[in-house]
């Protein structure tokens, strides 16, 4: 979240209530990092790696994790762009 929009939605609140918020809003933002990163693995893991033969990935796992992780960090960016957009009231460029 912006650091200034989250400033300027706490103004009307005393310092201790502006403190708890912004510690809120810390905590969600690294919930949501935390859950991210998960669905990252998980999905990631389920799709390209199909059998536990050796200790590590052999090159064809290791391909298309890495290209999964890519894609899905692509999504995500775009996805909270969008959303950055769609907040701030600006059109797309799609």
């Amino acid at each position: 979240m912006d650091r200034r929009m989250e400033m300027a939605d706490l103004e009307g609140l005393g310092e201790e209530d502006k403190q708890r918020m912004t510690t809120m809003i810390e905590s969600l933002q690294v919930r949501d990092s935390l859950k991210m990163y998960n669905l990252l693995v998980e999905r990631c893991f389920t799709h390209c790696v199909d059998s536990f033969r050796r200790k590590t990935l052999d090159k064809q796992e290791e391909t298309c994790v890495r290209r999964c992780a890519e894609k899905f960090l692509k999504h995500s960016m775009r996805v909270s762009m969008r959303f950055a957009e769609l907040n701030q009231g600006s059109p797309t460029p799609d």
